[in-house]
Parts: structure tokens; sequence; C-alpha cells
């Protein structure tokens, strides 16, 4: 049974102060920043929504771990729990552990891509364009144009346009596309889900042409918000099959109704 609050349901339990500045002086940071928030000073900003990574408070199982973690230089047992983890959802034998995505696409891009090529995406992250970008390559956006109206509400509005990504492919030459990338859920389009079916034309399309699909799947468990709890198995038995082999312990969680990736579902498949 589901308990509806009008606080959240943990404490927290430490407290760092922050500044509180004028409307005049916020003006002048950012007129001294040239309208950058990258350059902003992070002392000088009240609420931070440039980025959710790392900014959430650490749960009690988190400052334990911190504790209770092996740092040993090799055969850590922290780092075996890290690798079977990873292993388990997406099924694959290597994993290159990165600090961060923008590290992990600096490696990628580096070793992919070179001047004049071009990496078609639904929409590509900053951090991601910045990195194509650096190596000289084109970083394309193909968002089918419905889901450019920010009024228009759609199902799935993260989708790549599939017909566009033919007609760069076409254009461009097979040996100008190094990759093609699929962000699911699509977050520089505003977080917006990718389909089933849109996931596998993409991937068709990409099997005719003998190119590899990456897929930035940082959010991939959050297609699942504002689903059904069949459509969201469904979504995730979408990506087993293409990223890996089944995953019942994922299925099984989307099922009871427990919380996957900060997603609870109620046995409506309401999102809570």
């Amino acid at each position: 049974m589901s308990t509806k609050t009008i606080i959240e349901p943990f404490r927290i339990k430490s407290v760092e102060p922050i500044s509180w500045t004028s409307r005049e002086q916020r003006e002048e940071l950012l007129k001294a920043a040239h309208y950058n928030l990258f350059l902003l000073p992070a002392d000088d900003v009240l609420i931070d929504l440039l980025t959710d990574s790392g900014t959430g408070a650490m749960s009690t199982h988190q400052w334990a771990g911190i504790m209770e973690g092996d740092e040993s230089y090799a055969g850590s047992r922290s780092f075996e729990r890290f690798r079977d983890s990873v292993q388990d959802i997406f099924g694959y034998k290597h994993v290159i552990p990165t600090h961060q995505g923008r590290a992990a696409e600096r490696i990628l891009f580096n070793v992919m891509c070179k001047r004049g090529d071009v990496v078609p995406n639904n929409t590509h992250f900053d951090t991601t364009r910045a990195n194509v970008e650096f190596v000289g390559a084109e970083a394309i956006d193909l968002l089918p144009v419905e889901s450019r109206q920010p009024s228009a509400r759609l199902p799935f509005k993260g989708n790549m346009d599939v017909a566009a990504l033919e007609e760069v492919i076409g254009r461009v030459g097979r040996q100008k596309v190094p990759l093609v990338m699929l962000t699911i859920t699509n977050n520089s389009g505003g977080g917006q889900p990718v389909s089933m079916e849109n996931a596998r034309a993409v991937s068709a399309v990409c099997k005719t042409h003998n190119i590899p699909l990456y897929f930035d799947a940082c959010r991939f468990a959050r297609l699942t918000e504002g689903t059904s709890v069949q459509q969201a198995v469904q979504t995730v038995v979408v990506a087993e099959q293409v990223a890996g082999p089944s995953r019942s312990k994922i299925r099984d969680e989307l099922a009871s109704g427990k919380t996957i990736a900060g997603v609870a579902f109620r046995t409506t498949g309401e999102p809570r």
C-alpha cells in the first residue's frame, strides 16, 4: 500500500551553508562570466540546475560504503562487486570504468572518429558534442520535426528520425560515419523517452550499412517512467536484446513495484 506525504521520507544528516546574492549581484556575476554558466563561481550559485550529476545527498549506505570499501591496489572486492553489477545489467564481459560519462566519450571518440567524420545521434548531450567536435568530426542531431515543438505532446518525443539517418548516411557516405549513437533517454531533448520500435529501426539501419550502434544509456531505466508496468518490462527487454542477455531481475523488480533508478510503480502502472 502506497503512502502519500508532504515531507521527504528521509533524514538529512549534514548541512552545507550557501551564499545568498541579490539580483544586482547575480546580474554582475553573469556579465563577468560572459553568460557562460560554466564560468560562474560555484560559491555564488544559490540553486544549481546546471547538472544533476553528483548533486544529491548521499544515503547512509553510501557513507558506510566509504568506510567498508576495499581500496586494495589489485583484487579488490569493491571492484568485483562493481564488475558483477555491470555484467549483470548489461551482459558485457569487458568493461572500462571511467569516473564520468564525458571521460568515456573522450576515449570512444578519440578511438573511433577522425577529422571529417559524421556522428548521427537523436540529440547529442553537450559533452558528447564537445568530444565529437574536439577530434574534428561533426555531431548531427536527428530529432523528428514534431519532437522539436515544445507544445507537442508525444509518447516518445526522444526518438531518432530514421529517414533522416538514412539520408545522412547516403549523403556523406558510409565511410564517413564511424558510428551512430542513440541517447536513452534523450537528455538534451528534455529527457524524453525513446520507443522500442525506434531503437529497433535505428539498429536495423546500422546493420544494413554495417555501422556500429552505441547507446548513451546512462538514463535507460528512466524509460519506465510514465508507462505501464507491461510497457516498462517490454522496454527493458528491448534494451536487453540489443545490449545483452535477459535480465529477469530488472523485470521482476518492475513488475513487483519496487523502485528502479528512482522510479517506483504502483500496481496501476502509474509512477510515484
